[in-house]
This record gives C-alpha cells, structure tokens and sequence, in this order.
C-alpha cells in the first residue's frame, strides 16, 4: 500500500520550539502554585450510541459502582477510546461521553454520583479531568479548560464529596518552552538560529543521571529506629534541585457539586510527576506520589498543614501506588525499597502520620508487585505479580488494626488471559479486572467473590480480537547473553506458514519508556507486520522492567551503550538460533524505542536492511530544549544532565552519527506530540535524505506521544509494515 503523501513530511512548516524550563523546588510556600481550576460545564450526551461499531474492539480501565452492578470503562467500540457504562451481567452498554477526545483514566465516585475521567483534547498530550453523572448529565470540566493548561486524575475522598486533581502550570516565560514545533524549510537537522540552546535554561539544575542504590540523596529528619538503612534515607525531605525558571505541579480538592472552593493540597515546582493517590477516611492525611523516574516517592501528607509527615522509595509502574487502612494507623505500599523487586509494604502510622515502622508484608521471589488495589473498607488487598512478562493475580486478607497480626491467607484465581492491566474490588468482595493477552485485544472480565473469572457481556470476545482467517500468534520467551554477560529476555513471534527450519526475516521490536517491559498481548502491529511474512522479536534491552532493579539501572549514564549493544546481540541471538535470516534484519520502535532504533541503525550500521522510529529522540540537546518541563526533569534522571552531561549526551544522540546511516528509515510522529516533539523525526529525516539514504516520515493528524484513534493506527501499522516489507520481504528492494 503506498503511503499516503498527504501525511509524509519533507520539510515541515513551522517554528522550532524553545528551550525547555527548569525543575525545583517542591513543597507548598517556594513559589506561587498553579492556579486553581476552574469548573466548565459542557452540554449533556444524551444522544444514542455512535453508529460505527468496531467488532474487533478492547475495553479496560474498569471501575465499578459501590453496588458493583453497573461499570464504566474505556472502550473504542467507535474507533477512539470513550468513556462508555454498563451492567456488570448484562449485554448493553452506552457510551457517556461522544466526545471524539481520547480518554485515558475512569473513577467511579463512592457515593455513586458522579464518574470522573481524563481525557486527551485533539489526540494531544495536554489532558483535562472532566465528570459526569451515570446517567449520562451534568458533564463538567473540572481541571484543564483553560487553553495551554493540563490535568491529571487523582483519588476521591473516601465520602465521594471530593475529587483530587493534579494540574500543571505552564513556564513563565513563552521564549523558554513553547512545546511541539516543526522544522522550518532550511533546517538541516541543527539547532534552529535565534532558538536558544539548552545550556542557559538548565545551568541551575543538579545532579547526573542516579544509579538507584548510590549514595543517599536525602536528608533524614530523626526517622524511627527500626527502619533499614535504605528506608532511614528515604524518610526525610526530597532533596533541592535549585530555583526553577517556569512549569510546576499543584494537586487540589475539587467539589464537583460547586459547594466548595478547590483547597490546595500539595504544589512542587519544576515537578517531574504529581499524583494524589488516596486521602485517610477522616480526611487528615493525604498519601502522595512525586519525583522522576527512578526517584519516585510516597509522601504522607498532614492536609491541615500541608506538612509531610513521612515519605519513602516506591516503585516506577502504576501511579496508584497504596491506600491508608480504616484507622489510618497503617499505609499499604507498593515499593522496591532496598530491593531489587516491588513487595507489598506495610508502613505504620502514629497519631500524627509519622512512620513508626516499615515491613514486608507479601513479596516473591524474581517477581515484581505490578498492581495494588485495596477496598475502602480495607480488609483485604488484591496483588497482580509481574512473572517475567505474565501475571499471577491473589487476594490477601489486610489485618484491620495494627494489632491484628499479619496478611493472610491468600486466594490465586486461574486466568483466562496473560496479563492483568487494571483491577477494580467490589466491597462486597470480587472485582473486575482488565485482561490482556496474546490472543485477544483488552476485555473486562468479573471475578465473582470465589475469584472465578466471567465475560462482561459487553466486552469482545476472544474469537473478535482479529478479522477471520488469520489467527493471532501466541508468542514463545527467549533468554540470550549480552557481550557483556547480562541475560536479557523477550518475546520471539513466528510468521503464520513459515518453515520452521528456514531462517525468515526479522524485525526486532523495542518497547518505550526505557523502563517498559514487552509482554506477551495481542498486538495490531505485529499481527499486521506477521501477516506480511516477517517474524518479530521484541527483546527486553537492559533498562526495561520486570527483572529487577538493577537491570532497570544498567542502562543509566554511559550504560546506554551497552543498550544500544544489546540490540545487535539480540539480533545476533536470534540469527545464530536459526530463526532470522542475518541479511534481512530490520529494527523499529516507538518512543525510547524509537530513539534506540535510530541509534541502533548508526551504531550497527551494516546489520540492519530498514528501520522504522516512532516518536523517538534523535538528539538530546533538542529534545531537552523541546519538551515539556516535567518530561524534561524526569528524563534528566534517565540520561543526563543537559548541561553537566552535554559530551555524554552529545555522543549518544543518533545525530551526531548521521554519517553512518546506511538502511532506508521511515519515522512515524504525532502532530501533537509535546513528549518528544515532531523535530526530533524531522531532523533525522531531513539529514537521512540530504545523504542520499531513502528516508520518509509519516505524520499522524490529532495524535500526540500515544496513537489512539482507530483509523490512524490503521495507517501507522500498514505504513509500517509496508516500509518493512518493501526492504525485508521475498522481493526486498535493493
């Protein structure tokens, strides 16, 4: 299928953009906070249900009622995720909001009036959080209306008479961020003249990319005695990063009745992440997460004061990362704390909030606690353990006062699907939970009060998850040894009719983040790019999760070359196995993968045929001086530092070996895309064809870092693929 020109950039109009502001300071009282949100009303949805119906749909992020007969969720029944409800037994469900703006998080209010949800304006990366009421009225935007500004969902109040937000406020100055830009028609891949460089803008900022484990960065205030060494550090103040020149993070209260003003929980300037996660049943403490990748914390928050009264390492992952028990004497975390994996903690409370002491309550061996949801009654704890890219779901009983003893005893469902992507509990006991799985897209699924799993009615079946005649290919996990000794793992996906005793060629497909993890679910892309012949395998490269803390960390500061490494070795693997043919190997990937794919393409320039970046960073000074402030301080913490670490970053940007890029390279960027803006393609495109090497780049219309519209994914994969196919295939071209 040739691609569609109206979307492939040659040389994109525009203005590059500026440079990025500074992270800083945390706690309320260091500078003004964001301001807070303003309530809209918009009109009621009381229409009928879209008419375009996708059969091969997915429904997940399931929360219920608090009878848990009725669920809202997030489905793209009608090509865009959309907020939609339904019973929990029956067949029909309607959407509640006919926006065509993607939505990305639900809550269902514990009083059962209202549903709060967040959802993307125009595909892009600037959100808002809105609610309505489950008959479909009332809808309101309660943070992220004004133009520029975003949201973010938090908790509510254990009442339902509250719900937590977390909203940004933009840089001071326009000239030092302005977002997502284009190239303008004479560029050639180098900073824009008249744009500044990164320097000026991140000279106050401190520190280097942090191995997890080093030496402490904290400044402990008398922690209790019985702490471990690591925790001790952990539980004083998060450490000054210097004065920050524009951009914050301020969480609120918001009444989404009207009765009352939005009362400022927590601000922090310069913030990399903010999200409030839950609130104690009598409303006094407040339980925070905040800080960068890498570096994230639980604080508990005296909401009087607005004091923090403890605050400890906690795990990358899911944002929801505990809940206070009934008395608010106890906090459940999920942490990795002094641990290479993520274990259920259990942090008791004095009267004021204070840590009086920290213990393991459920952990495993090898395996990382990926989710934690815990009822408000508080009485038993639901547990999705990450086995080395699968799911093994439990119930654990929570003892109700401090008192009672320890967790326990522990129920372990059967599954009908690899991996379990969000849980919902019922009061009553139960849950639904979202699963995902090699050989269907994302469905709803109840687990009744005996754990046994049933179909939402609603929800897709499996047999829908692709159109007939070509059924999805259940991958098998392979482990092969970088040069250096590390063992990495992965996913290995056999085309459909391939001999199995002839090499075919591959694509090795590498995830984001860099701390994503590959695994084993249903996915459009490669079921596009298997139905063309080729095979895929997606490795997980050092700094990807799942396998502890330490192989998330070896990817840190001049690490990442043995990153970039590992993807020819696992290219190397999979040929010496006989499964890839060594002369049609090709290499893509979205986001950071995205990045390693160009990387990957300059550093083992001979061994890939074709490549295909999606959303990825192709120089770190531009991308630093492009993208959002809070990216910006969290990506400090990957990479570098702009300033300090400018020869290391200078070296591990694709850019600064254009020269060795010989296999033709399609890029695939969102036009709204303020994560890693759209030059970061550009530039690369534009440089690839100034040397000869064939070079296209397909720009995504009302998408930003994550593609969601149904026809738009369409394009991507078939373009794609099709890149692929035409450099990889039976007739590659030369």
């Amino acid at each position: 299928m040739p691609l569609e020109r109206t979307n492939l950039v040659d040389h994109a109009p525009g203005t590059a953009g500026g440079t990025a502001a500074v992270p800083g300071t945390r706690g309320t009282g260091a500078a003004s906070p964001a301001p807070a949100p303003v309530p809209v009303r918009l009109p009621d949805h009381l229409s009928a249900d879209p008419p375009t119906l996708l059969t091969a749909h997915g429904c997940w992020y399931p929360s219920a009622d608090p009878t848990g007969e009725h669920v809202a969720f997030i489905c793209d029944r009608a090509g865009v995720p959309q907020l939609w409800s339904g019973p929990a037994r029956g067949t029909e469900a309607h959407v509640l909001d006919g926006d065509p703006d993607p939505v990305t998080e639900v809550s269902w209010s514990p009083d059962g009036r209202w549903i709060a949800y967040t959802s993307a304006p125009g595909g892009g990366e600037h959100t808002r959080v809105l609610v309505v009421r489950p008959d479909g009225t009332g809808r309101q935007v309660l943070a992220g209306a004004e133009p520029g500004s975003s949201a973010h969902l938090g908790c509510w109040t254990r009442d339902g008479t509250a719900l937590a937000v977390t909203v940004a406020q933009p840089s001071v100055s326009g000239a030092e961020h302005t977002g997502a830009g284009h190239l303008p028609a004479d560029a050639d891949g180098a900073p824009v003249a008249g744009v500044r460089a990164p320097g000026a803008a991140w000279s106050e900022r401190d520190g280097t990319a942090t191995l997890l484990g080093g030496a402490a960065t904290h400044r402990a205030a008398a922690p209790p005695r019985d702490l471990a060494p690591a925790v001790r550090a952990a539980a004083g103040h998060v450490p000054d990063l210097g004065r920050v020149r524009g951009g914050g993070l301020a969480a609120y209260l918001v009444d989404p009745d009207g009765a009352n003003a939005p009362a400022l929980l927590y601000s922090e300037e310069g913030a990399a992440s903010l999200r409030v996660c839950d609130t104690s049943p009598d409303g006094r403490l407040a339980l925070v997460r905040r800080g960068p990748r890498g570096r994230r914390e639980a604080l508990v928050l005296d909401t009087a004061s607005g004091r923090t009264t403890f605050s400890l390492h906690v795990a990358d992952g899911d944002p929801w990362i505990g809940r206070f028990s009934a008395d608010a004497r106890t906090v459940w975390l999920r942490s990795d704390t002094d641990r290479e994996f993520a274990a259920l903690l259990r942090v008791r409370l004095d009267e004021h909030g204070a840590g009086g002491g920290v213990s393991v309550a459920a952990e495993r061996e090898e395996s990382a606690l990926d989710l934690l949801s815990v009822p408000d009654h508080g009485r038993w704890a639901l547990l999705a353990w990450n086995v080395h890219g699968a799911t093994e779901l439990e119930s654990t009983g929570l003892p109700a006062t401090d008192a009672d003893g320890d967790t326990g005893p522990r129920h372990r469902p059967v599954l009908p699907h690899e991996v379990v992507t969000r849980i919902a509990p019922l009061e009553r006991g139960g849950l639904f939970a979202a699963l995902a799985g090699s050989g269907r897209r994302p469905g709803i699924w109840e687990l009744d009060q005996g754990l046994v799993p049933a179909r939402a009615g609603w929800s897709a079946r499996d047999e829908d998850a692709v159109p007939p005649g070509r059924p999805p290919v259940r991958p098998v996990p392979l482990r092969c040894r970088a040069r250096d000794g590390l063992t990495l793992g992965g996913w290995y996906y056999r085309a459909p009719d391939r001999d199995p005793g002839r090499p075919a060629p591959c694509v090795i497909h590498l995830h984001g983040g860099p701390e994503e993890q590959e695994r084993p679910v249903f996915s459009p892309l490669y079921h596009e790019i298997l139905g063309r012949g080729l095979d895929v395998f997606a490795p997980d490269v050092r700094g990807s999760s799942g396998w502890g803390r330490s192989f998330v960390d070896a990817d840190l500061g001049a690490g990442r070359f043995a990153a970039i490494d590992d993807v020819a070795d696992c290219a190397a693997h999979v040929v010496a196995l006989g499964y890839a043919d060594p002369v049609r190997l090709g290499v893509m990937g979205r986001s950071y993968g995205g990045y390693l794919t160009m990387a990957s393409l300059v550093w083992h320039p001979d061994l890939f045929r074709a490549g295909v970046a999606v959303c990825g960073m192709s120089d770190f000074a531009t991308f630093f001086a492009g993208t959002e402030p809070w990216i910006a301080q969290s990506a400090m913490a990957k990479y570098g530092h702009p300033e300090r670490d400018r020869d290391l970053l200078r070296a591990l940007s694709p850019m600064s070996r254009i020269d060795q890029l010989r296999a033709p390279v399609l890029a695939v960027h969102g036009e709204h895309d303020t994560n890693v803006p759209p030059t970061e393609s550009e530039q690369f495109i534009r440089a690839a064809r100034g040397r000869g090497v064939p070079a296209r780049q397909l720009t995504l219309r009302d998408e930003g870092h994550e593609f969601l519209r149904a026809d738009n994914r369409r394009l991507y994969r078939r373009a794609a693929a099709d890149w692929l196919e035409r450099y990889l295939g039976s007739n590659p071209t030369p």
